[in-house]
């Protein structure tokens, strides 16, 4: 009898936790909440507060307008403070080093709770303005289509790039079109990622070199992304943070039309690995690194699903805050003034147009995403600095910002 009871008591226990399973699911479900900050002791997710003291090294044509929204808008919902350029200036000082004066307000304010503005890395003055726990990140892309996108861009502003009439042209002879006593103006025209980081250019690729410099990188930045596993990077990103799944879905911003894209043949590519080796080396080792990142943290499996779920999360936001089916449109496309992206060079730089009739919540989520980073560095700008003058930049056709 009494072993009838046992049995019973331990059937019902089970029964008990299938439903607290089965109510949580469903509760989860109907209030949209992520089911991994749910379950952090069940798939071993880091436990703790999410991050907030962050400084991200946006490196150039890179998808690192596309980051940089995403921290604009985790600092304006959660009220953080962001390192902004002083005055009407657009960028941290680029391209000479960072200085800590080059941050508004650094006088008044020890330290800002987020540094993702364009600026040359210069550790010991980026520590005058983030606190000591801050977390350093950064990305990168494939030298070769980033040199690509930076001829395009940059084409009217890079001396190396005026003179060539084609990348084509550019790589067959380089040293024709590029002079090194110009390079901070012609920092876009070879090994600009490494340029971005601190480093010099020019540097013959001598192993020694490169491995220091690389290990340098490694012992600051905790996390490097890489642009063409820009997904399996976010899902990183997210879990490092330690922040929920709607703070990293994006869409992409920045980018540029098909027309403005140009194909490269297999030699071209190849001249460009040779020109920008140092990008090269150093995309290499943190490509290697992401991925073995992804695999001892996640597993394929796993990565999988969260790949899944971020890419289903961004199509609902598409399809609830996106007009045009969610495409993309060129400038002229474009309704609202406010939402047309700066132009440059001969790259066409697309946008997007919000659905009409969206509630005022609503349409604030969505026009965050969607907000291009010159008008939302100058939104963030007045809202750190009601008693300064508005930053009014001229969004005009050509030039680099």
């Amino acid at each position: 009898m009494m072993s009838t009871l046992g049995g019973l008591q331990r059937y019902f226990r089970v029964i008990l936790l299938l439903l607290l399973a089965l109510t949580l699911l469903l509760l989860a479900g109907f209030l949209h909440t992520d089911l991994e900050l749910l379950t952090p002791l069940f798939e071993g997710q880091a436990e703790g507060p999410p991050v907030t003291n962050i400084m991200f090294l946006k490196t150039h044509k890179t998808a690192s307008s596309t980051v940089l929204n995403i921290l604009y808008r985790f600092a304006e919902i959660h009220n953080l403070s962001v390192a902004l350029p002083t005055g009407w200036h657009v960028h941290l000082g680029y391209p000479w080093l960072f200085l800590a004066r080059y941050v508004e307000g650094v006088g008044s304010q020890q330290q800002f709770n987020i540094m993702c503005n364009h600026l040359r890395f210069n550790l010991p003055e980026v520590q005058k303005v983030m606190p000591n726990d801050t977390f350093y990140f950064s990305i990168l892309r494939n030298p070769v289509f980033q040199l690509e996108s930076s001829f395009i861009y940059y084409k009217t502003y890079a001396p190396a790039f005026r003179g060539a009439p084609s990348l084509d042209a550019f790589l067959a002879s380089p040293r024709t079109f590029y002079n090194d006593s110009q390079l901070l103006r012609n920092v876009y025209a070879r090994n600009n990622m490494w340029f971005d980081f601190g480093f010099d250019p020019n540097a013959p690729v001598e192993e020694g070199y490169v491995r220091a410099r690389i290990a340098e990188v490694e012992r600051r930045f905790q996390l490097v992304l890489i642009a063409e596993h820009f997904d399996e990077s976010l899902v990183l990103l997210r879990r490092r943070l330690r922040w929920a799944l709607d703070d990293v879905v994006a869409f992409r911003l920045n980018s540029r039309s098909a027309r403005s894209v140009t194909r490269l043949a297999p030699e071209t590519r190849e001249r460009a690995r040779r020109w920008c080796a140092l990008d090269w080396r150093l995309y290499q080792h943190f490509n290697r690194s992401l991925w073995g990142q992804l695999r001892a943290e996640l597993g394929p499996r796993r990565l999988r699903g969260e790949v899944a779920r971020l890419r289903a999360r961004r199509r609902e936001l598409a399809a609830l805050c996106l007009q045009d089916a969610g495409a993309p449109q060129n400038r002229t496309q474009i309704h609202d003034p406010g939402l047309r992206p700066y132009q440059s060079g001969a790259a066409d730089i697309l946008g997007y147009n919000l659905r009409p009739g969206l509630d005022n919540q609503t349409r604030r989520v969505c026009q965050r995403m969607v907000t291009p980073e010159l008008q939302y560095m100058a939104h963030l700008y007045s809202l750190q600095f009601p008693e300064k003058p508005p930053k009014n930049i001229p969004m005009v056709e050509g030039g680099a910002y």
